[in-house]
């Protein structure tokens, strides 16, 4: 074949699919490289601040239900699991309160108190903050394997595990609905941007690159070991 049939033969195929889709041609994107459907991904991947805290709060709430677990054994007199009770805690300790309540206290309460927004909220639930730190101690204090089921120090770290669920409930259920959403009204949306980039780079450097996932996936080793890992045995049978 020439060249001159070739050419024709495109114009041709050219313009019949023009007329295929009403004249006009679509924009046939090229394939994206590695590195950008890693960017893409990274981009879909990425959170804002709220987002984050209340996530995170999903870690707490699951662990609260571990505490649960744990607190009817306690009363049944049943044997817990070796680590269980002192696992929970360490994730206490560790996530919520060393990361992810710093990050309430260092970056949104500072932001209401500035704008005269929640301030009464905000003092309850930092006072709330300082009750569960001296709480986890006491739970993790008491948490020993050679503690009697029947024991008095078991029966304090009942109260300690009953107090600290009763508290925490309250508490993330009055963050998720009344002080993240009102964040929002105390920041510019470029700073609240910076801050979602924050929490991030402070999770990656305290808990590694899958820092999130990895508190998930310890909370679920927790729960298989107590047997409620099954979501579905929560469902009642109407």
């Amino acid at each position: 074949m020439n060249a001159d049939f070739l050419k024709s033969r495109r114009d041709f195929l050219g313009i019949a699919g023009g007329l295929a889709v009403g004249f006009t041609l679509p924009t046939i994107p090229r394939t994206a490289s590695a590195a950008e459907k890693e960017e893409i991904e990274g981009k879909e991947a990425e959170v804002n601040p709220v987002e984050d805290l209340m996530r995170e709060h999903g870690v707490l709430r699951r662990v609260l239900l571990i505490y649960e677990e744990a607190l009817r054994n306690i009363e049944s007199a049943k044997e817990i699991p070796p680590g269980v009770i002192a696992d929970s805690a360490g994730i206490i300790r560790r996530f919520v309160e060393d990361y992810h309540e710093k990050l309430e206290e260092e970056e949104m309460f500072p932001r209401f108190e500035e704008a005269g927004k929640y301030g009464d909220l905000v003092r309850v639930l930092y006072a709330q903050h300082q009750a569960g730190r001296r709480l986890t101690s006491l739970i993790l204090k008491l948490s020993k394997p050679t503690i009697p089921a029947t024991s008095e120090a078991m029966q304090e770290l009942a109260r300690a595990i009953h107090q600290f669920i009763r508290m925490y409930r309250p508490h993330a259920a009055r963050e998720d609905t009344v002080l993240f959403p009102a964040f929002r009204s105390v920041v510019s949306p470029r700073e609240f941007d910076a801050l979602g980039e924050k929490f991030e780079d402070r999770e990656q450097k305290l808990f590694g690159k899958e820092g999130f996932v990895n508190m998930v996936n310890a909370v679920a080793e927790i729960e298989k070991k107590l047997g409620i890992y099954e979501l579905a045995q929560f469902t009642p049978v109407l």
